[in-house]
C-alpha cells in the first residue's frame, strides 16, 4: 500500500480524477439543484415549473442559493465515481483474465456496471442526504424575526434529540388551547407536551427539513440510518445507470473502433492495433451514455430524492419495527422504495436530469484526459 501511494503515476491518476469529477459538479450543480427541486416540490395536483423554482431560490437565497451544498456532492461524487470506476475495472478484470484479447463484451459491462452502481449507492448515500437537504433550504422561506421571538428553550431531553431547536410557541398555545375543553389533573400542560417528542413543533408533527438538515442533527434526531434512507431506490437507480452507462459506452467505443478500422489495410486483428482514440469521441460517447442511462433510471431517483426529504425521528422507526409496519404500495413499489403517491411525478425533471448527466459525463471524461496528457 505504502508503494502505490508513493507510485508517481498513480498520484497523477488519482488527482486528474478527482479534479475531473469536482469540475463536473461544479458546471452542473445548477441543473441539479433544480431537479431536485421540482422532484421534491411537487404532486399529482401540484406542478412546478423552472422558472418558477429560479424565482424561488433566487429571492429567498440569492444566486448562491442554487450552490447550496456543493461541497457535500463534490466528496459523495468523488468517492462515489472513484468507487464506481474502481469497482467496474476489478469485475472487468475478471472477465479478460485468460484471454487472447482484452476486449469486454457489451453483456459483460452491463452486469459489472449494475455491481459498481450498487457499491457507488452505498458510498456516496449519506453525502447526497446532506446535499438535498441543503438545497431544500435553499428554497425554503427563513422564518421572521417575530417568530424567532415567541420560541421558548425546550426541556434537557429535546435539547440532546435536536441540539439548536426549540418549539414555535404559537403553534404550541394553539394545540394547548384546543386541548383546554379536556379535563386535565396537570397543571402545568404546556411543560408537559414538551416532554414529548412528537410534539416538538407544537403540532404533532417532527421538525421540518429546514430544521434537521446538519450530519450532527441527522444522527441525534433520526439515528445513524437515515444516512442511508431511501438506499433501496438508490442502490436501483444506481445500478441501472451503472449498468446503461457503461455497457452504452463500450457499445460506442467498440463502434468507434471497427469504424477507424474499415480503411487499415491489412485489418487489425486486436482492437490494441487500431489505435486510440479522439478523447473528444471518446467523451462525446461517455455523455451521450450518460444521458442514456440517467433517462434510465430517472423514476428512481425521484423516489430517492423525495425519500430523503422525510424527516422520521428514532421513536417512530422503532415504533414502526415494534409493529412491523410494511411500506405500502405493490410488490415491485416495495422492493424499489417508491411510494405510491408518487406514481404520477416519478419522470418530474428528467430532462434537467438527462442534461446533467450528459454534461457532467462529458466534463468529467474529456477533462481527466486533458489532465493526464497535461500533467
Amino acid at each position: 500500500m505504502d508503494e502505490l501511494l508513493k507510485n508517481q503515476i498513480f498520484a497523477t491518476h488519482a488527482i486528474a480524477a478527482a479534479g475531473s469529477v469536482a469540475l463536473g459538479v461544479a458546471l452542473t450543480y445548477p441543473l441539479d439543484t433544480i431537479k431536485v427541486l421540482l422532484q421534491v416540490g411537487s404532486d399529482s395536483n401540484k406542478q412546478l415549473t423552472t422558472a418558477h423554482v429560479l424565482d424561488r431560490v433566487k429571492s429567498l437565497s440569492g444566486n448562491s442559493g442554487l450552490y447550496s451544498g456543493v461541497g457535500w456532492l463534490t466528496v459523495g461524487r468523488i468517492l462515489g465515481v472513484g468507487a464506481r470506476f474502481g469497482t467496474y475495472e476489478i469485475m472487468t478484470a475478471f472477465y479478460k483474465d485468460g484471454r487472447e484479447y482484452n476486449d469486454v463484451y457489451v453483456s459483460e459491462a452491463l452486469m459489472a456496471g449494475i455491481v459498481a452502481g450498487a457499491v457507488e449507492s452505498l458510498v456516496s448515500s449519506p453525502f447526497e442526504l446532506i446535499k438535498l437537504r441543503a438545497q431544500v433550504t435553499s428554497a425554503s422561506r427563513i422564518p421572521s424575526s417575530t417568530a424567532v421571538t415567541e420560541r421558548a428553550a425546550v426541556s434537557p431531553f429535546l435539547g440532546r434529540l435536536l441540539p439548536r431547536y426549540s418549539p414555535d410557541m404559537r403553534t404550541l398555545n394553539h394545540s394547548v388551547g384546543l386541548l383546554s375543553t379536556l379535563t386535565t389533573k396537570n397543571p402545568n400542560i404546556i411543560g408537559a407536551l414538551k416532554e414529548y417528542p412528537w410534539m416538538m413543533t407544537g403540532s404533532g408533527r417532527p421538525p421540518s427539513v429546514c430544521d434537521v438538515r446538519r450530519p450532527l442533527d441527522v444522527i441525534t434526531f433520526e439515528g445513524w440510518g437515515a444516512l442511508w434512507r431511501g438506499l433501496r431506490s438508490g442502490v436501483v437507480r444506481d445500478s441501472i445507470f451503472g449498468g446503461i452507462f457503461f455497457s452504452s459506452w463500450q457499445f460506442l467505443h467498440q463502434a468507434m473502433l471497427t469504424w477507424k478500422a474499415v480503411n487499415m489495410d491489412p485489418s487489425p486483428r486486436f482492437d490494441e492495433d487500431v489505435g486510440p482514440l479522439s478523447p473528444l469521441a471518446v467523451s462525446l460517447a461517455a455523455g451521450f451514455s450518460g444521458s442514456i442511462a440517467a433517462a434510465a433510471s430517472h423514476c428512481f431517483d425521484t423516489a430517492k430524492s423525495r425519500s430523503l426529504c422525510i424527516v422520521l425521528p428514532k421513536h417512530i422507526s422503532m415504533e414502526r419495527r415494534f409493529l412491523k409496519w410494511k411500506q405500502p404500495g405493490k410488490r415491485f413499489e416495495r422492493f424499489t422504495g417508491i411510494h405510491p403517491a408518487d406514481r404520477n411525478i416519478l419522470f418530474r425533471g428528467i430532462w434537467l436530469r438527462m442534461a446533467r448527466s450528459g454534461v457532467a459525463s462529458f466534463m468529467m471524461v474529456g477533462s481527466y484526459f486533458w489532465a493526464i496528457n497535461n500533467l
